[in-house]
């Protein structure tokens, strides 16, 4: 069975793909907390799950686990279902009809 680590490009790639992965999600948090509106802060908050899910998985490939696949499915259906029910607050100013 072969590793993430024991591939050659791999052992740059993976690093680099997270280091990445961070640096956007910090951008994104400079959006939540500066957003001059509401929408601004959703989209910003849309766009750091997505982040952090893929981190998820490209550590998934580096460590060879299958776990951190799971979690990943998991943070996208916890991001989807909280970027549904904001826009359904911001749009109608309620969630739960």
């Amino acid at each position: 069975m072969t590793t993430a680590a024991t591939l050659p490009i791999l052992s740059w790639a993976v690093p680099l793909a997270v280091l990445m992965l961070v640096l956007a999600m910090a951008c994104t948090l400079v959006r939540v907390l500066l957003g001059p509106a509401a929408q601004d802060r959703v989209l910003a908050l849309d766009c750091m799950y997505l982040n952090g899910m893929l981190a998820m998985l490209v550590l998934g490939l580096h460590y060879n686990s299958p776990h951190y696949f799971e979690a990943a499915l998991l943070v996208a259906l916890l991001g989807f279902v909280s970027s549904t029910a904001m826009a359904k607050f911001l749009l109608r100013g309620e969630v739960i009809e």
